[in-house]
């Protein structure tokens, strides 16, 4: 049996038993961990997970000022991807592609201190565990290779669900809030509505692999990001449907229906992987996969972006981009560069 499949059957478990769990599922699909909340151990891994938490509050301590400095790639590395990409969707292969880049960055802040003073819906710091860890805590035949330390705050849910009501929250679309008519700017980018659009349609396909009366309940709403150094805009929808009522049982069923999360991969989906694949080089791991919480009756989720993880070079931010045939290299360049933050308002009062 492999690690998704374990994944798939420990989920079912769990839910079935209706006890609480948290998931945290690579964008690969290659080292899924699943764990019962009574395990989770907090020398290894903090949650805050839309409040649920299992972290220290940090209420005693006041948060340093924030100096984050970004070594990016260079624009023209950024069109070495770009422009692959663009000959893809010319060609009819894929009408969107997120395409994701890795940034050296300084930090001034540890990465619990990040955790305790930033403010997001969904926050991860996981240490990291070596391969007999893994094991340990997988089960597979084989461990995975050792996963490194990271730290996630994410303004995205994936998930949610309440009674037998299912929703999801596709983002895309996003502009510094310091611009002038930066909203109506937002909302009139015809690259960004058609992006949108895209990301939107698929997700309400995906719901109805395993949902029933699947509807658009709310399009295209702006939300606010306040970041170290400037606010941003993003654009979401909600998506809903009805699974059925006893949809505990075979959560992990349907749950990995849903895999990886559209906002983060394109569509058609399939061949959009591919193209991921062969353009980006290497496995993106825990960045833009999903981490969440079944508390034994409902379930939350989030898109693991803002992302920052320890390499063998220091640190280095995970960012990207939905690409479309209607983009211009120098602006998804920019919001690539825009999504390096850490979300700790400048006058951030003590928590």
């Amino acid at each position: 049996m492999n690690t998704r499949q374990a994944a798939i059957e420990r989920m079912n478990t769990l839910g079935e038993r209706r006890e609480p769990f948290l998931f945290l599922i690579d964008f690969e699909e290659q080292m899924p961990l699943v764990l019962p909340l009574s395990e989770v151990d907090p020398a290894q891994l903090w949650y805050d997970f839309s409040g649920n938490t299992n972290a220290p509050s940090g209420k005693e301590t006041k948060p340093k000022p924030v100096d984050l400095q970004a070594i990016p790639l260079s624009f023209d590395e950024f069109v070495s991807a770009f422009n692959p990409v663009q000959r893809e969707l010319q060609a009819g292969n894929t009408f969107l592609l997120n395409l994701t880049a890795s940034t050296r960055i300084e930090c001034s802040l540890t990465f619990q201190e990040i955790f305790q003073h930033s403010q997001a819906r969904y926050k991860l710091w996981w240490r990291g565990l070596d391969a007999k860890a893994l094991r340990e805590v997988h089960a597979p035949p084989k461990p995975p290779p050792k996963s490194d330390e990271f730290i996630c705050f994410s303004p995205e849910p994936f998930v949610r669900v309440e009674g037998n009501r299912i929703a999801t929250f596709p983002m895309k679309g996003t502009l510094p809030a310091h611009l002038p008519d930066a909203r109506q700017q937002l909302l009139a980018d015809k690259k960004e509505e058609a992006e949108h659009y895209t990301i939107v349609d698929l997700l309400r396909n995906d719901l109805s692999q395993v949902a029933k009366r699947v509807r658009v309940e709310r399009f295209r709403y702006i939300e606010e990001v306040a970041t170290h150094g400037q606010t941003l805009l993003q654009i979401s929808s909600e998506i809903s449907g009805e699974l059925p009522k006893n949809w505990p049982d075979t959560l992990g069923d349907w749950f990995f229906k849903l895999l990886p999360a559209g906002s983060v991969s394109g569509a058609p989906k399939r061949k959009t992987l591919e193209i991921i694949r062969t353009v980006e080089g290497k496995p993106r791991g825990f960045y833009t996969g999903v981490g969440g919480i079944f508390n034994g009756n409902t379930l939350d989720s989030g898109v693991l972006i803002r992302f920052i993880e320890k390499t063998p070079d220091g640190l280095a931010f995970r960012s990207g981009g939905g690409i479309t045939f209607q983009s211009d290299a120098g602006a998804e360049y920019r919001e690539l560069l825009d999504k390096i933050y850490v979300p700790i308002p400048r006058n951030h009062p003590v928590l």
